[in-house]
């Protein structure tokens, strides 16, 4: 007992002793309190294993801090929760399936071990028995966790090791992905409501509105709505109307030319899977033939003119790119301070090493080109590549961007995905390597390769689109959420033969009587990734948007009398829609069989061409400068020199040390989102009281009050890193020239 004494006397000495330490203390109360705590779980998520307590470092320069909290591993994703309480401040882009600490195992990239400050990849092989101190998990959308597992008791960090080496790199099936578990207990909820309406491409109805809308002149084809012609082609496609019914089972659908967007000159777009090379003659010559015919069915849609690309003699190969993409990344998953400025001193050769802008370069120039043939000369052109999924989805994807406004507003560009790469059958369960295969071969960031030549249009012509760079961002990062069908398949074929396998248990409720029926089996049926209302909030969706998107004014009809121009088929000297020879060596010139056999005799000028490919181009591109800018019309992105730039907000937001507050795009976005806000304040009470007769007194209030945001410094990674409440204590380091 302590003596407290009294005021007469002299207190006594206390005779307590305690054995406890205040750390020892400290962490019996977390113990306490962390019994408390349960993840969240998603329906269908089930725990496979955990461990506490687990130190999760800070990226601090080597000081090894960081916050306790408990480690878990589920068949969706591996979770940390800290054992502090979490700071009660309303976050605006917060992602309703995980947590800023959580990581889908889909998302997982490499996994090292760490001992004595040295760190080494693991594969499944060396997970057996041992186990490291530390854990480092670099993710694909470029974030980097570092765990300690000393803490932990031995059995428990041995299998949260073992745990999330086996469920995030060993290969697995399709249908051990979460998915599947995830759409099993949700299908009887109701069908989500998309915030943005696309066009699915999933019936032929679909085809036949766009190409109505582009004033094709071609046919929908439905034939393959069960793919019995070929399991290669879509359910639902488009082709020249000279193309035969018996040409589309020929060869499992390659060569068929598939349509994918009309000029309003008449000519079209068509991209289609290369024929094999064989050493038969009599196969060749089959071929051959059914080569020639298919070019002359394209031929015959407008003006029997016609050029080809074979898109892997100018571009790099799938494996080119994976490799450029690979030596790209490693320098934006940072470990720690120490090397992010070790990596600052040869930020921008190391960046130019890696080759990965100049592919984004070439992708674009080629987009370019095939846009001047379209635009400038009125030539059908039919773009080819092996599979006829991977790089033609990225040059007709960028012509329709450059060429046609519709798919430039948020609800038009998902439309185009849908059609371009869901529809036209991109291997995106390979390409991505959802299911971790030891044959990394096939795995290709090719549509991210897409994603970032949309930036590089973006950056340069904001006005000219509706949608935002943090919805582009946010686009890349939904690619490794295994929850939706669209990023999951490899093509529609795939998808289909999925889903009617894998078959979930529906119990109808019971009726008023309280009889309950017998369950049902249905075919699954996973949610779309364009119902953002899955991840985020009404409110978050708004940055989706761009604020300074220009939209197109709605003109009177009375007041004005549409111009249309002549149609090319109706002009008595056809001839004249060539006013420029086309270029050699990006474009094929055409067979002489096919030459006879189209008996025109304007295709002889294709077989001149003084001017070199790039003085034709950069003379296309100049003339476009010198019209007035028009953010509803032809779209074209610069080339030379620091044009195509870093996609910083996506590989840099993660980086402390790079972070500009109160500065970079998103400050000087923001300045101009408020203003915007104003003045559509400011109109709409115009509209409502009448311009003459507006108060004043609330005009000012209005201006004032219309848009106002919090006063807390925006950093330029946001809205994924939380804003800074004040000025930072230190001033900005030089690195953060890299956003500059």
């Amino acid at each position: 007992m302590l003596s407290l004494g009294s005021g007469a006397g002299k207190s006594a000495k206390p005779s307590f002793v305690s054995y406890v330490t205040p750390e020892e203390i400290k962490i019996t109360e977390k113990e306490a309190s962390r019994k408390e705590k349960h993840p969240d779980l998603l329906p269908g998520e089930v725990v496979f294993c955990s461990a506490n307590p687990i130190l999760k470092y800070t990226q601090d320069d080597l000081s090894q801090r960081g916050v306790f909290g408990t480690l878990l591993c589920t068949n969706f994703r591996i979770s940390f929760i800290s054992d502090e309480e979490p700071v009660e401040e309303a976050q605006l882009f917060k992602n309703k399936l995980y947590e800023e600490n959580d990581i889908p195992l889909t998302c997982v990239d490499h996994i090292y071990g760490g001992n004595d400050e040295k760190k080494k990849l693991i594969t499944g092989g060396l997970v057996k028995n041992k186990y490291p101190s530390k854990i480092i998990i670099h993710c694909k959308d470029l974030r980097v966790f570092q765990f300690s597992l000393t803490y932990a008791k031995e059995e428990e960090a041995r299998k949260i090791f073992q745990g999330i080496v086996h469920h995030s790199l060993e290969p697995k099936s399709l249908k051990c992905i979460f998915a599947f578990s995830y759409c099993e207990k949700t299908m009887p909820a109701p069908a989500v409501e998309r915030t943005y309406r696309t066009v699915m491409f999933d019936s032929a109805e679909d085809w036949t509105q766009e190409m109505k809308r582009t004033k094709g002149n071609c046919r929908v084809i439905s034939a393959n709505e069960n793919f019995g012609l070929s399991p290669k082609l879509p359910q639902f496609f488009i082709i020249p109307t000279a193309v035969l019914d018996e040409d589309l089972a020929k060869f499992q659908g390659k060569g068929v030319p598939i349509w994918c967007w009309s000029h309003h000159s008449g000519c079209a777009l068509f991209k289609t899977a290369s024929l094999p090379l064989v050493q038969d003659d009599g196969l060749s010559q089959t071929y051959k033939i059914y080569t020639e015919r298919m070019l002359n069915a394209v031929a015959q849609t407008h003006l029997y003119s016609l050029k080809t690309e074979e898109l892997l003699d100018t571009l790099p190969t799938t494996q080119d790119i994976q490799q450029s993409y690979s030596r790209f990344k490693q320098f934006f998953l940072i470990d720690n301070t120490t090397e992010f400025w070790m990596s600052d001193v040869k930020w921008f050769s190391s960046l130019e090493s890696s080759g990965w802008l100049d592919i984004i370069r070439q992708c674009l120039q080629k987009a370019v080109e095939v846009v001047e043939c379209l635009e400038k000369e009125n030539t059908n052109v039919l773009i080819m590549e092996e599979s006829g999924s991977d790089l033609c989805c990225v040059i007709s994807s960028l012509v329709q961007l450059m060429l046609d406004p519709h798919y430039r507003t948020l609800g038009g560009f998902q439309s185009l995905v849908q059609k371009e790469w869901v529809a036209g059958g991109h291997g995106f369960l390979d390409r991505c390597n959802h299911l971790h295969q030891k044959d990394k071969e096939s795995q290709s960031p090719v549509f991210l390769l897409f994603l970032e030549c949309v930036w590089q249009l973006l950056q340069q012509h904001i006005p000219a689109f509706q949608f935002s760079e943090t919805y582009l961002t946010v686009l890349s990062d939904s690619l490794y959420v295994p929850v939706f069908s669209t990023f999951l398949f490899n093509s529609p074929y795939h998808r289909a033969t999925m889903e009617k396998t894998a078959l979930f248990t529906k119990r109808p409720p019971p009726d008023p009587r309280g009889r309950v029926s017998q369950a049902q089996r249905g075919p699954l049926t996973c949610p779309s990734v364009w119902d953002w209302s899955l991840q985020f909030e009404r409110r978050a969706q708004d940055i989706f948007t761009n604020p300074l998107y220009a939209e197109k004014p709605k003109q009177d009809k009375s007041l004005r009398k549409p111009y249309r121009p002549k149609h090319q088929r109706q002009l008595s000297l056809p001839s004249s829609a060539f006013k420029t020879t086309p270029k050699k060596g990006f474009f094929k010139d055409e067979t002489d069989s096919l030459k006879k056999m189209l008996r025109v005799k304007r295709i002889s000028r294709w077989l001149h061409s003084p001017d070199s490919a790039q003085a034709s181009t950069r003379e296309f591109y100049e003339a476009w400068q010198r019209k007035p800018p028009d953010h509803h019309g032809l779209v074209l992105p610069g080339l030379e020199g620091p044009c195509v730039r870093v996609w910083l907000q996506r590989y840099l937001r993660w980086v402390p040390e790079a972070q500009i507050f109160g500065g970079g795009a998103i400050a000087v976005t923001s300045k101009l989102a408020d203003l915007a806000g104003e003045v559509q304040e400011l109109r709409r009470e115009l509209d409502r009281r009448g311009a003459c007769r507006t108060d004043s007194n609330h005009r000012r209030a209005s201006a004032s009050g219309g848009g106002r945001r919090s006063s807390v410094r925006l950093s330029s990674a946001f809205p994924f890193a939380r804003p800074a409440p004040g000025p930072p204590n230190r001033p900005s380091p030089p690195a953060c020239s890299r956003a500059s």
